[in-house]
């Protein structure tokens, strides 16, 4: 029998061949058929008295009764404002106690909640707005160097004579309610602790009858992931396939009520708001939150201070932890589980974070939006050399092949294109049938675009990326994106961004640009033009002027050629930054 398919399973999928590249998770248990607000209502009822969140950076400590209790609050403000099922409300924050109340107060009442990069500029930030026709957003005034208020401003000025609730934006012409995380009053906009007061008329009887409407196909969430080609894209998720995806991925790490999991990723991606806040949920487990963003002693301090027993991060962040010159002075041996995502984890880290940090039995996992996010996951007791090299085993109720470039399923420790099938494949991209049938074929196959090969056990390693992908210390940045913007520069005839290796990052994103005649655009100019627009991570760090651009005889452009030659250009040893 095929290790990891059960052989009940087997017989459901009909043929699979021995030696063949096709792995189906274990079905024993089954999958969860609620919708959010019902699995939250199952934990409180269970643990209402115990902590449940922890904001540490906002001073805020709630039980599971008081976390509930807020959530409805801020459900009930929403129907207030006339926020009703499959409207859209966008979150452009970073993490804070106001982005998890969103989270689940959206939910409670069917309204689909619109992740927005809290990194975004104001290309992005329209684009996203008038992608998904937000009705509402909410956001904090400013954090770091984002001024986001003054941004939305920019893309909506009407929001300075029109009342609260009543917008009416040329650019923008579905957005009405703009909600600030703020004390402060501001033209044209509510404050967050006044749409929660309204919430305070609502009884939960009336919550209740609107949750009662609810299905768990709904869909309740869209995460933006940038495309190969064009504008990024709206992956729709539904209540099924976050909450069973946020079940299983904590499950294979042993969550339970006496954990407490740490979360320093970001909330808008699936690692902090599937993985982490919701799954804690599914477990009763606690969520502390160390800060707005991630901070190496802000996280060590809150893992040494509220004792949590689960940490999870990518691989940059372990290691910015691991060398702080400070490291030695807390106290980790609460710890016990967690995981590491989002880029390969080289061996020395995996064995530094076991040895120094005591997570004996930290996870590994791999997917993406469009999988909820994971089809790939260790277990707590997996050999070293399997969690370094590997990315773990199929998590139950999935179904993955690696295939050929003529469609047939490759044999083991063959390397083709990774398809993923079950329940966490998402709805689609939203308003994008055209994009949403390229990735989702026929027969319900997610096609990731990722090469990778299956081991004889069952063990799964990522050999390539999504095309021209670069990955950027955790985050995946799409050349094709940040070449469409450029080109909206008045001085760039052609450009060409790729990535190039770096010991920090992995990998930091390069442009070659063609100016236009007669223009003498500057590498400065360039990442200036981009700094206000894009997030930080797209602008390129190294911006090259020439003449023209290595292409093939059919006039495709040949990024190769440019990487190498950047590569010899800086003289950067590949081997030292693999």
């Amino acid at each position: 029998m095929h290790e990891g398919i059960a052989p009940a399973r087997q017989a459901e999928l009909g043929v699979v061949p021995e030696g063949k590249a096709h792995v189906a998770g274990r079905t024993d248990e089954p999958l969860i058929e609620w919708t959010i607000p019902a699995l939250l209502a199952d934990t409180v009822a269970r643990v209402r008295d115990r902590e449940a969140v922890v904001f540490r950076a906002q001073g805020i400590r709630w039980t599971w009764g008081e976390f509930a209790a807020r959530v409805d609050a801020l459900a009930g403000g929403m129907t207030r404002l006339g926020l009703a099922k499959g409207d859209r409300c966008g979150v452009w924050a970073p993490n804070r106690y106001e982005w998890l109340l969103a989270q689940f107060a959206t939910a409670r009442i069917g309204v689909i909640l619109v992740n927005i990069n809290p990194a975004y500029r104001l290309h992005e930030l329209e684009f996203a707005l008038a992608k998904t026709g937000c009705r509402a957003l909410i956001l904090p005034e400013r954090f770091k160097s984002s001024e986001y208020l003054a941004m939305l401003r920019v893309v909506a000025p009407e929001l300075t004579e029109d009342a609260p609730g009543e917008l009416d934006s040329a650019s923008l012409p579905n957005l009405r309610h703009v909600i600030v995380m703020s004390d402060a009053h501001h033209p044209g906009c509510f404050r967050f602790a006044e749409v929660e007061a309204m919430g305070a008329e609502v009884s939960v009887s009336d919550l209740d009858a609107l949750t009662a409407t609810l299905d768990r196909h709904d869909p309740v969430n869209i995460q933006f992931t940038s495309g190969t080609t064009g504008m990024p894209k709206g992956a729709t998720l539904t209540h099924r396939n976050i909450v069973n995806n946020a079940h299983f991925v904590t499950a294979a790490m042993k969550l339970a009520e006496a954990d407490r999991l740490c979360i320093p990723v970001p909330f808008y991606h699936c690692f902090g708001m599937v993985m982490g806040t919701l799954g804690c949920v599914t477990k009763g487990a606690a969520m502390v939150v160390p800060g707005e963003g991630f901070d190496p002693v802000d996280t060590l301090t809150a893992v040494a201070e509220e004792r949590c027993t689960a940490l999870y991060g990518v691989p940059t962040m372990f290691v910015g932890m691991l060398e702080h010159p400070r490291f030695a002075e807390f106290d980790l041996s609460s710890l016990r589980t967690g995981i590491m995502a989002g880029a390969p984890c080289p061996i020395e880290v995996m064995k530094q974070v076991q040895r120094h940090m005591h997570m004996h039995e930290v996870t590994i996992a791999y997917g993406m939006t469009e999988t909820s996010p994971v089809s790939f996951q260790s277990d707590t007791d997996t050999p070293l050399d399997k969690r370094v090299g590997s990315v773990g085993r199929i998590q139950p109720h999935l179904e993955v092949k690696i295939a050929r470039e003529d469609g047939s399923v490759a044999d083991i420790g063959e390397q083709g294109e990774l398809m993923t099938r079950g329940y966490s494949v998402m709805q689609g991209y939203w308003d994008e049938p055209d994009r949403t049938a390229e990735a989702i074929d026929e027969e319900g196959w997610m096609h990731t675009g990722d090469l990778a090969t299956i081991d004889g056990e069952g063990y799964c390693n990522i050999t390539g990326r999504v095309k021209d992908m670069i990955l950027r210390g955790g985050e995946n940045v799409y050349p094709r994106e940040i070449e469409e913007f450029l080109y909206t520069h008045p001085d760039v005839s052609q450009v060409q961004v790729f990535g190039v290796p770096d010991h920090k990052y992995g990998e930091i994103v390069a442009a070659w640009i063609v100016p236009k005649p007669g223009a003498t655009p500057t590498e400065d100019g360039i990442r200036q033009f981009c700094r206000d627009q894009i997030a930080h991570f797209k602008v390129p760090a190294l911006v090259r002027f020439k003449p023209e651009l290595p292409m093939t005889v059919t006039g495709k452009p040949q990024k190769f050629v440019m990487r190498d030659a950047m590569v010899e250009e800086l003289g950067i040893d590949i081997e030292k930054t693999a």
